[in-house]
């Protein structure tokens, strides 16, 4: 199903995509489809998660008295 919408472009974006219909002999709805398409097609969503935190455990960050510490600063 073909579902009408509007957008807005600025000028010359609309005048390079007229000619480009013209040339082709097709509509500018056509050329915008196209487009869109091409864009969509090469998208992929990013992760949600790299695996980080898979263990389940939530008790992995250091505590201050876990770190090291040169002998110097005790």
């Amino acid at each position: 199903m073909v579902q009408r919408t509007t957008i807005v472009l600025p000028e010359d974006l609309l005048d390079r995509l007229r000619r480009i219909a013209a040339e082709r002999g097709v509509s500018l709805a056509t050329v915008m489809r196209e487009a869109a398409e091409e864009k969509v097609s090469g998208h992929r969503p990013k992760a949600k998660s790299f695996g980080l935190g898979a263990s389940g455990k939530n008790d992995t960050g250091r505590k201050g008295s876990d770190l090291y510490q040169p002998d110097t600063w005790r």
